[in-house]
């Protein structure tokens, strides 16, 4: 575009009513779904891993943002649906944005709220097969998504923390 031109647009566009101008830029521009997931570590470093029926590899609690929820507030909200524990989320999350499939997931560490009992970790939603915790060192193949939160998240807590994961958590689907 014109630099003459977009620059009268813009001057047009600041005139504009807020509601107008979010409903053009939600128009224009792509939609992302809004996932969140989260990473349960037990006191001896073991992971939580969920296999959803729909899929052949692991994955981790999550799924997507309801309306008017943060992703701290859907993550612990889907790990509560899926597997029955109450969970404190811990530092900050990582952010991975895939956009053929135009998502976008905020992920998390977590550990197991005060009272919360590991061996209680149970399916409680249609959509989860089975529940197990693994060793840092024995993880089953992930999913394409969960692989690449690992990695993300590792990265958020230290280069040689991601380097030390991704060899096993790139055996993905």
């Amino acid at each position: 575009m014109h630099p003459g031109l977009h620059r009268a647009a813009l001057q047009v566009f600041r005139r504009l009513p807020t509601g107008a101008r979010r409903r053009i830029v939600r128009t224009v521009a792509p939609s992302f779904t809004v996932g969140s997931m989260c990473f349960i570590e037990r006191s001896d470093g073991a992971l939580l891993l969920v296999r959803h029926v729909y899929r052949k590899r692991w994955g981790v609690p999550g799924g997507l943002l309801e309306r008017g929820e943060t992703p701290a507030e859907a993550a612990r909200r889907e790990t509560r649906e899926e597997v029955g524990l109450d969970i404190v989320l811990q530092g900050e999350p990582a952010v991975v944005v895939d956009p053929d499939p135009q998502r976008v997931d905020v992920v998390y560490r977590a550990r197991l709220a005060a009272g919360a009992d590991a061996a209680e970790a149970a399916p409680r939603s249609p959509e989860i097969a089975r529940v197990e915790w693994f060793a840092p060192g024995a993880l089953p193949e992930l999913q394409h998504e969960t692989a690449t939160a690992f990695v993300a998240l590792a990265r958020v807590r230290g280069a040689g923390e991601a380097d030390r994961v991704a060899g096993r958590a790139l055996r993905v689907d």
